[in-house]
Order: C-alpha cells, then structure tokens, then sequence
C-alpha cells in the first residue's frame, strides 16, 4: 500500500507542476496578483508530495519489498542497511526520482525565501521550475516508473552492484544531483529575466546563492567520486577522463565561469548578456550529463541506463528546454541595457578571460567526450581519446587561466594598474620560480609540464594570501586596524581566498600524483618483500574473511622505512555471493607528501598472488584542496548580504485585476 501511494504521490505532483508551469506565468504576463501568488503553494506542495513518493521508495529497500520491481534487481534481504536506503538511488529509476525531488526543492525554498523577489519576477522563475519538473515528471512516470510491480513477489532480491556497496557512493550521488539540479535554478532565473527584459545587479544577487550552493556541492560530489575510484577500483588513480566523469566535470567549469561573471553584474551592472547566456548553457551541461549517464550511448561503471527509449526522451528535453532559451536569448538579449564601462586593465576585464579561457576549456572537454561517439554513429571506426588528449589541450590552456586568478583579484574595479599588482606578486614569483627548479631536478628528463604545474600551484597559493593580505593591509596598517579589516571582511572574500587556496592545492597535488607515481606490479609469495621507493612491503600472509554479504581474501604487508616498522597494511580481494563479482579494497596509508596504497590481485593457485604497490607523491593535497573548496563555497553561501537579500528594485506597478 506505501507504494501505491509513493506512486499516488508522484501524479499528483504532476498536476501541481503543471498547475505551477502555467498559470502564475499567464499572472505575470497579465498582472494577475491571485494567479502569480499560485506560485508559491504550488512549488511547496510539489515538493511536498515528491518526498512523499520518494520517501515511499526508501521504505520499500529498507523493508525488502522484492515485489517492486528496482527494489528485486538492485537489493537483497543481506545487503547493510546503508546500502539497501543507498540502493533507492543506486539505479535509474530511483536516482531519476531524487533528481526530481532535488529539483522540487530548489523551487520550494525560492517559493519560502523569496519574499523579497519582484513579484513578476518570482512567479516567472518558479514557473519555468515547474516547467523543467512536469518534463521530467513525465519520464519518470513513462518511461522509469520506480514502483511497477512484479507478480508475483521473487523471494529474494539481485543486490545492489558490488561496486555500489561503499560509504562513498551513499553520499556521491546526491552530492552530484544537487549540484547539476541547482544549476537549474540559474537557468530559471536567466528565462524568466529574458521574458522579463530586465537584468541588473539585484539579479544577479538573487542568483548567485542558488549557483554557489549547486557549485560547491558540486564540488563535493566530484571529489567524492574521485576518492571512491581511487580506493575502491584498485588501479592506483583517480581520475582517467572517462565520459561520465566529464559530464560532471563540465557543467562544473561553466559554474565556475558564472559565479565570476555573475560578481561583474553584481559589482559593475556588466556583461549582463554574457552571464545570461552562461546561466543556460551551465544547465544546458547538466542536462548533457543526464543524457550521457542515462541514455546508454556510452558504456561505463557510472552509467545507470542502457535504453535507447531513454535517451530519445532526456534528448528531446535537452533540445526543447536549451533550444527553446537559445532562440528566446537570441530575440530578448540584444533589447538589454548595456552596463558600465572598463578598461582593458581592469578587474572585469580579467573576469572576462577567465570566462573565456574557461569556456575554452569546457569545449576541449566536450570535444574529447562526444568525439568517439560521432565516429562510432558515422561508422568511421573506434576513435580513443584518453589522457594524451586532454594532456596536450586541456592543461596548456589552464595554465594561463591559473596564472590569471592570481593577478585578477588585485586589480581595481572598472580601471587596474597591472604593474602594482606584479610588485605585490614578487615574493609569490620567487616562489614558483624556486618551485619550479626543485620540480624541473627531480623530474629531469621525464616530465617537463610538473614544473609548470607545481610553480602555478605555488604561485596561486601565495598569490591567494598576499591578495588577502592586502585587503586587510596586513603589515601595512597599525595591528588593531588590521585586526577590524580582518574582522568585517565579507564572508564571501574569505570564501573566495580558501577556495583558490584550494585549487592551488589541489593543483600541486595533481601535478605530483600525476608526475612522479611509482608502482611495482609482481607475484609475491608470504615472506618475500619488495622495495619501491623508500619503503619495504613484505607479504606477512593472506587470509580468508567473511563480510555480511562476502567473502574475502585479505593480505597482510608489513611496511617498513629504512629497516624500522613504519605501518600495516590489509587490502582485500572481495567476491560478493548474489552477483559474483570481485571487487578489490586497496589499503592506503597516507601521511603529508603522499600516500603508500597495496592492491592484493587473484592468486596463481600455487601460493603465490598478483600484488600492486603504488607510491602516490602528495595525493591527500588533492583531498585537501577539495574540501578547502566546499569549505569555501560554504563560508561564502554564508554571507550576510545573501541572507538578508538582495537590494530591492523599484516595484513595477501592476494593474489590479481581480
């Protein structure tokens, strides 16, 4: 009966959304007070209900009800509790569901917090909300119903995918589907400011919340991703540019690109059009993501779909919500205000390469992921592109982009002195440059690109702090005036200042985890050891061990430094008993400039076992960096002038119509 009234549930947030799709924006356009007010019940309710329905799934994984159909091929009676509530989106159907519910979400908190919206203005966004919600209602219901029935009732469940089964993958997903959902809500707000002609720097306050909470997630649910390929996939990396791991890596440049275009209108009442076109096209990424993931065109381990059917669907919605703001940006942006004027030297000025070299960027990306695919629809043969590619196009093009968000921050609004902010950068200069040299010695003759790498990432940390260090006039004001800049800086400039704090991080620790890797692949026997590096592995033994739903076999490496015990390690070959597939646990130890991580492989029958040992030069700084990233992005969320709200614009007088 909880199903069918999930499923209840689900339809009748349908009829709200359509509710909401139509008639507070007829409201709007008519000056229709009662019918915009529709807006805000309305997207309360439609969330409402779709946690209701999702609520109902959850509860048929956790008690097992094999007679709904995702509930018997994605869990079983045995499976962990975290894993069977993991498991309500751990498949299409369910995952598709929490991207609805997000979405309802975004909408429900504009409809509670945004009293201080225009009117119009409000009643237009929620209404191309639920818009994007009745679209993808309607595939959920016709195409990916998460409560049919199976009669009669299996016994037991298939389980979950083995590669599922982690505490990582509990989080990552909905980590991911805020953020690619929460882009929707920039895009809303840009169609119903197109509809509206009117963009200013009130606009642009109201978005930047919604597009720093979906980036910063975002964030979140990339690196989770990472971190959980890194230790549950056994091969020694984290990251190798599959399409998957793309499409969310490109709706997170172009967030990136708009939360800095998005400071020009705010601050400078510029690049209006721009930041319009940027708030379509980063939802326009995500929606590609979801076409990529579901579709079945593409074949990996984080693809969710394999039906064509599908992917016609999510297509058509990609074209009538990308193409449908396209051709409406194309008839209203020209009508828009132009803002303030700059100088070539200037602090938009160096916004508006970053977004250029950004978008650069994201094209390399989406060339590389949808290239192998038009070969293959134009039956011209396989095509790779792999870690090469994006080595040769990909990092030449970020190098300056780094370099830049250095120098950009120093620079004045409207007109900057480039040569003021080179003499605060010396020490951050000398730095890289040292950084530089010690990279280029122990990396001769191998890779020459570490030394730009770390000498970038060095530059942008120090830069990051000589930037906030200026602000507060640190050393060049008495201490207590000092103390009161520090204390009243806007929670946004820290945030910013750690979140490019983080990125210089995570730069270094790329660059050295991708440089200076060493690995050692053998049959080892207990007893024998092997070196890599400084450290010493010897096998100790290899055992057999039981999980709740597995078994396993579990090595023991005693890990020694220079003839003394430094660590233990215990990686384990897992082989799981509904879906017989072996999965592997790699051990990893870490400490500051890297981590030692021991993979235990099948054994030869004979007493011997494939064994891979990695040396990861300063992998933790790529953890780091990412959560000083998210730290960033929170800290930022949390400034005052966002939770008070934005300037109030001058009402529109509105016609009284009954």
């Amino acid at each position: 009966m909880i199903v069918e009234i999930g499923h209840f549930a689900l339809v009748l947030a349908l009829v709200l959304a359509v509710a909401q799709a139509t008639l507070p924006l007829i409201g709007a356009q008519r000056g229709i007070r009662p019918w915009m007010a529709l807006a805000k019940p309305a997207a309360i309710g439609q969330f409402c209900f779709l946690a209701l329905s999702f609520a109902a799934l959850v509860h048929a994984f956790v008690v097992s009800d094999f007679s709904v159909a995702v509930v018997y091929m994605h869990s079983h009676s045995a499976t962990p509790l975290i894993y069977k509530i993991a498991a309500a989106w751990g498949q299409h159907e369910g995952s598709l569901l929490l991207w609805v519910v997000i979405l309802a979400f975004f909408g429900a908190l504009v409809a509670i917090f945004g009293d201080n919206l225009p009117p119009r203005l409000k009643a237009r966004t929620l209404s191309v909300q639920a818009m994007i919600g009745v679209a993808f209602i309607l595939f959920t219901l016709f195409t990916s119903n998460p409560f049919a029935r199976l009669s009669p009732a299996p016994f037991e469940g298939e389980e979950l995918n083995p590669l599922l089964q982690d505490p990582g993958l509990a989080f990552h997903p909905p980590m991911l589907y805020i953020g690619y959902v929460g882009f929707s809500m920039a895009f809303s707000f840009a169609v119903a400011a197109l509809i509206e002609g009117k963009v200013d720097a009130a606009w642009a306050r109201w978005v930047r919340p919604w597009t720093l909470l979906s980036w910063t997630c975002l964030t979140g649910g990339i690196a989770l991703g990472a971190r959980w390929a890194y230790y549950e996939l056994g091969w020694g990396g984290w990251w190798f540019w599959d399409p998957v791991e793309n499409a969310s890596f490109m709706p997170w440049l172009m967030g990136t690109a708009l939360l800095h275009s998005a400071i020009v209108v705010e601050k400078r009442d510029a690049l209006k059009a721009w930041t319009l076109l940027l708030s379509i096209l980063t939802f326009g990424f995500s929606l590609l993501g979801t076409f990529l993931v579901r579709s079945g065109v593409i074949t990996s381990v984080h693809a969710f779909a394999q039906d064509p059917a599908r992917g016609v669907f999510i297509l058509g919605i990609l074209v009538l919500a990308l193409g449908g703001a396209l051709a409406l940006f194309a008839w209203r942006a020209p009508t828009l205000k132009a803002g303030g004027m700059f100088a070539p030297v200037s602090r938009e000025s160096a916004l508006m390469l970053n977004n250029l070299l950004i978008g650069t960027l994201t094209f390399t990306v989406l060339l590389g992921t949808l290239l192998p695919l038009l070969f293959d629809v134009m039956d011209s043969g396989d095509v790779s592109v792999g870690p090469p590619y994006y080595k040769w196009t990909f990092i030449p093009i970020s190098l300056p982009l780094i370099a830049l968000a250095a120098i950009g921050p120093l620079l004045g609004w409207k007109r900057g002195n480039i040569r003021q902010a080179m003499r605060s950068l010396w020490g951050a200069g000398a730095l890289a440059a040292a950084g530089f040299v010690i990279a280029l010695w122990i990396d001769w003759g191998r890779e020459m690109l570490a030394g730009f790498g770390i000498a970038l990432g060095l530059w942008l940390l120090i830069g990051t702090l000589v930037e906030w260090a200026e602000r507060v006039r640190l050393f060049r004001a008495p201490p207590l005036e000092s103390w009161r800049r520090i204390r009243h800086l806007p929670r946004a400039a820290y945030g910013m200042s750690l979140a490019h704090a983080g990125l210089a991080i995570a730069i270094i620790g790329i660059t050295a985890s991708s440089a200076w890797k060493m690995e050692e692949i053998r049959q080892m026997r207990p007893g024998e050891s092997m070196t890599i590096g400084s450290f010493s592995y010897r096998l100790e033994s290899v055992s057999g061990v039981r999980g709740p739903n597995y078994i396993a076999e579990q090595a023991h490496f005693a890990v020694s430094k220079d003839g003394v015990p430094y660590t233990d390690l215990y990686p384990e070959r897992r082989q799981y008993m509904v879906q017989p597939m072996p999965t592997t646990e790699a051990a990893i130890e870490s400490h500051i400039f890297g981590d030692l991580y021991a993979v235990i492989g099948e054994g030869d029958g004979k007493g011997a076992w494939t064994v891979r040992i990695y040396e990861e030069p300063l992998v933790p700084w790529i953890w780091t960096g990412s959560i000083l990233m998210v730290l960033g992005g929170i800290v930022s969320i949390s400034d005052r002038r966002y939770r008070v709200g934005a300037p109030n614009r001058q009402p529109a007088a509105l016609p009284a119509k009954a």
